[in-house]
Order: C-alpha cells, then sequence, then structure tokens
C-alpha cells in the first residue's frame, strides 16, 4: 500500500466560481502531467458533455463525470476507485464555484462533497484580475468554510505580471501562511477556449491538436511549480483497486449479447454518459456507433437505438437531406423497435427543427411536434423522473436521475391519442411537478439527460427490451 501511496497523486482542480479558468487550467495540467510522462485519468464533477469531451482529447483517456445527487457516494467510489487502479494520477475538475451544488443549504452535489468522499486535496483557482489583497481574503474564506476539506494549494489566474504575483504572494503569506501558492498564470489568449450556447465548443470542433497542448503545458510549466503540486496531492487508495478493476469484465463475461443497439455519435450527437453506454454493455448489449452526419442510417441488424444529446440544430440542414437516417427511424418505429432519445435525440424524432434564424428543417415526424431555438436558456437543473408507466427505462414507481440544459422548446403539438407522458418531473422542491417523457408505441425521449448510474436496472430493461423485440423479429 505504501508503494501505490508514492505512486500516485489525485486531486480536485477547482474554482471560487463559473468562469474562473479552471477548465483551462486543468487542460493545461493535463498537457503536462502527461509531458511527464504519467498516465493522467481525468473526471469532471456534476453533469457536464463538453468539459469531459476536452480532458479526453488532451489526456488520452475517456474523462468520466463524478456527481454525488445524481448517482451517490457509493456509486462514485467504486468509479474512482477502478479508474485510478489503472493510472498514475487522477485529476478532477470541479463544477461552478467549490461548493456550489444542487442548494444553497446543503453540499450535495457540489465539488467540495466529492474531494471528501474521495479522500483528495482542492487546487483552488481564484481569478485574480484587480485584486491583490483581497485576493487572500478570498482564499482565508474558501479554506476556513469547511474544515473537513483539504487544500493543497491556490494557483491565481488571469495576474498582470511578475509584481502583482508578488503582491498576491505577501498577502497570502501574512494571511493564510499554511496554503501554498502553486503559481500565477498571465493572461494568455493563444489558448483561450471559444464558447457557445451550451457552454465550451466540443472536443470534436476544436483542433486542441500537439502544438496547442504543448503551448499550454509549457506555459503551467513555467508559471506553476507541479512538483510541489505533485508532493501536495499523494493519493492513497482505499481498498484493494485491483479487485475493483476486474470486477467490470467479470460481470461482462457473465452477460449475453443479445441486443444490438445503435447509437448516433457525431458532432451532431454527442452528448453520452460513458457510464450509460457501459452499463448497457454489462447488460448484454453490443453497441454499434454511426453517424447521421456522414449520411448513415440505422445498421441493418439493430435491435433498438439510442438518440443522445448533442447540436442538431447547428447541423439541421443535413439531418434533414438524409433520408437514409430518417427514413430508418421512421421505419424500425414502425416495426416497435425501441428507441430511446434525450434531448437532441428528442428534436431529430419530432416534425421539424426551427432554427435560430427562424428555418425550419424537416425531421423523422415520429413524435407529434416540432421544437424551435431560443435566445435564452430555456431549462436548467437536476431533474428525477418518477417513472408513471411502465417503457422502456422500467415499471411505474421507478426513479432515475438527470439533468436538462436546453435553449429549444417545444411548439405546434399536435393531438395524438397514442403519446403518452411517461415520467413525473421532480425539480426543486419548491417546484410543481410537471409530466414529460414522451412516449409513443416503442418509442420513448425526453429533454431530460439520465444518468443511469441512479438506476442500473434501467440500462438492463433497455437491453432487455432490444434483445426481446429482436427474438420476436
Amino acid at each position: 500500500m505504501m508503494d501505490t501511496c508514492r505512486q500516485k497523486q489525485a486531486f480536485l482542480v477547482c474554482g471560487t466560481h463559473s468562469g474562473c479558468g479552471k477548465t483551462t487550467i486543468s487542460l493545461g495540467l493535463l498537457a503536462a502531467l502527461k509531458a511527464r510522462g504519467l498516465a493522467v485519468q481525468p473526471f469532471k464533477v456534476g453533469p457536464d458533455f463538453i468539459d469531459p469531451g476536452l480532458h479526453t482529447r488532451i489526456a488520452g483517456a475517456q474523462s468520466r463525470n463524478l456527481d454525488g445527487w445524481m448517482t451517490g457516494k457509493e456509486w462514485n467510489e467504486r468509479l474512482f476507485g477502478r479508474l485510478m487502479a489503472e493510472a498514475d494520477a487522477g485529476l478532477i475538475e470541479g463544477v461552478m464555484g467549490l461548493f456550489d451544488g444542487r442548494d444553497g443549504q446543503t453540499e450535495s452535489g457540489s465539488s467540495a462533497e466529492m474531494a471528501k468522499w474521495l479522500g483528495v486535496p482542492a487546487v483552488l483557482v481564484v481569478d485574480a484580475r484587480s485584486m491583490a489583497r483581497s485576493a487572500a481574503a478570498l482564499v482565508y474564506g474558501f479554506v476556513h468554510f469547511d474544515p473537513a476539506l483539504r487544500f493543497a494549494g491556490v494557483i491565481f489566474n488571469r495576474v498582470g505580471g511578475e509584481k502583482h504575483l508578488a503582491y498576491l504572494k505577501e498577502a497570502m503569506s501574512s494571511s493564510c501562511p499554511e496554503i501554498a501558492v502553486l503559481g500565477g498564470i498571465p493572461r494568455e489568449e493563444a489558448v483561450s477556449i471559444p464558447e457557445r450556447h451550451l457552454g465550451l465548443v466540443t472536443a470534436e470542433e476544436l483542433k486542441l491538436d500537439s502544438a496547442w497542448q504543448d503551448r499550454l503545458a509549457a506555459l503551467l510549466e513555467k508559471h506553476l511549480d507541479i512538483d510541489l503540486l505533485l508532493e501536495k496531492t499523494r493519493y492513497c487508495p482505499v481498498g484493494d483497486l485491483q479487485e475493483m478493476s476486474h470486477a467490470k469484465s467479470r460481470r461482462r463475461e457473465e452477460k449475453s449479447r443479445e441486443a444490438e443497439i445503435a447509437v448516433a455519435r457525431d458532432a451532431a450527437y454527442c452528448f453520452y454518459y460513458p457510464d450509460n453506454l457501459e452499463l448497457l454493455e454489462r447488460a448484454g448489449a453490443r453497441l454499434h456507433f454511426f453517424s447521421p452526419l456522414a449520411g448513415e442510417g440505422l445498421p441493418e441488424n439493430c435491435s433498438g437505438a439510442y438518440l443522445g444529446g448533442g447540436y442538431p440544430e447547428l447541423f439541421a440542414e443535413a439531418i434533414s437531406r438524409n433520408s437514409a437516417f430518417l427514413d430508418s427511424l421512421r421505419e424500425r418505429a414502425g416495426r416497435g423497435m425501441p428507441i430511446y432519445a434525450e434531448c437532441g435525440g428528442l428534436m431529430t424524432l419530432g416534425r421539424f427543427i426551427e432554427t435560430r434564424e427562424g428555418e425550419r428543417r424537416t425531421m423523422a415526424g415520429i413524435l407529434p411536434f416540432g421544437t424551435r431555438m431560443l435566445g435564452r436558456l430555456r431549462a436548467l437543473g437536476y431533474t428525477e423522473a418518477v417513472l408513471r408507466r411502465s417503457c422502456l427505462l422500467g415499471e411505474p414507481g421507478g426513479v432515475i436521475r438527470g439533468h436538462e440544459f436546453h435553449y429549444s422548446e417545444i411548439v405546434e403539438e399536435a393531438a395524438d391519442p397514442s403519446l403518452e407522458f411517461a415520467y413525473e418531473i421532480h425539480g426543486r422542491k419548491e417546484e410543481v411537478p410537471r409530466l414529460e417523457g414522451y412516449q409513443a408505441g416503442s418509442v420513448l425521449a425526453s429533454y431530460v439527460h439520465l444518468h443511469w448510474g441512479s438506476a442500473p436496472q434501467s440500462a438492463e430493461r433497455f437491453a432487455w427490451q432490444c434483445a426481446r423485440w429482436a427474438e420476436g423479429r
């Protein structure tokens, strides 16, 4: 165990607020640690699809979501331990501000909660623009807000130069001498990341080439004491990590591969929790990835389909021209094949997508409504789906947790007696529950991105439904 402690590091990169630079610094640390020859396993706290894609591109290892509210302590501990068994270091990027979570009264869903569960220290990123001694006051407040949370140090971002950093170090030495200043990153537009309405631009669109990664790694090596960071973030795992590592493969061997599930995956359909896909495989499904943007339709031999979220509105014209894709959806839905869709997938199953420019692009027309893009956020937050009726994911009374984040809304709903609501959605405690989860025959679609780690039996149910359809076909 002592050798493991010396060889591994793990830490949380957190911030005082969203936009302080923790994503860029996380990517830089991933690049710098990888350049040092370390196998780094990235993680992201919270319901996020964009940042994990960026992590994966830099680290060369699939980033995974950790979420205290959606999946609970045991799920996160097991996932973290299993993946750390095969890594030299673990980097966890936090969500929003360090203590921000589902509500203002508890730490549920926060980065701080996750760091304490996993026993890793926090590295606090502070945007130091236009601050000197006040930055120390800010750090002092964060450090003393929760005595149970450990800190490995602070990184000041967007510093104005060496003199500015010297002021910040002086303030810290007099007010928070126990917290190491790991360095100060200057403003550097050459490595900034552009944004769009669902957050940062996806990894598929960004050219995070080796030259960009080298610049970012060099920037952090120059301005941070990475050796000190590694010294202060040694990770002593709890339990037998190698046993956790092998548990997954044993469970897969116990299942037979009966369900053949088509998964749309490209720049238009890119929002999937890796855990959901892994759970389908553990349930005996074989996944077939295809690209609607490349002109592909559903694979001929598939017995189910999974359409994730993403940016179908940006590619609505190309999708509307792909008759092989839309026709195959209609044909399989007509034959009763299970089709599950989330957010962007739901938009695709509707009659049309109306873009921000007011152009309407025809979609599959399986659901009796269209969707329209808005110039403002339509829904954001954690949600809990309580199943009202038997559906692809379970039986009445089942509970699955997830989140909503979209800029579109449903419009021009047409009367259709076959359309049913499979979910009762519970958001914040003061909100009135509402009906969602549009069920039409063998199709189930929703705006909610569900994390099946909150109810693994949902993945088993979907795989079973697909396998049963294949047997009857």
